[in-house]
């Protein structure tokens, strides 16, 4: 008779069920460093313009959201983690030496 935690209990604490306030100061950041750039660049040419873009498209790529993760920030963080961080897998399942040891 335990009590059973909805799986969308977290998103009530996001913006927009979505979004934490780093992910938005982040993406606005994006955001606003391309409206500058497109204020301030000729964009004329493709690639000046695609340059004056790029912002908002890696800031706005690093805000999406993914099933299973938060977004892809997070995917980025614990791939980092997994492969910078000493991989030492420490064996505590059953083992037959252990069971001979438990029986004496």
């Amino acid at each position: 008779m335990g009590f059973l935690i909805p799986a969308n209990s977290k998103k009530s604490l996001l913006i927009f069920g979505l979004f934490t306030p780093f992910d938005l100061i982040l993406f606005g950041s994006g955001v606003g460093i391309t409206t500058l750039l497109l204020l301030t660049l000729p964009v004329e040419q493709l690639s000046i313009a695609v340059l004056a873009l790029m912002p908002a498209l890696i800031c706005g790529f690093l805000v999406l959201p993914i099933p299973n993760y938060h977004n892809m920030i997070t995917i980025i963080k614990n791939a980092i983690d997994f492969f910078t961080n000493r991989q030492r897998f420490v064996w505590k399942g059953w083992c037959v030496l252990d069971e001979e040891t438990k029986q004496k």
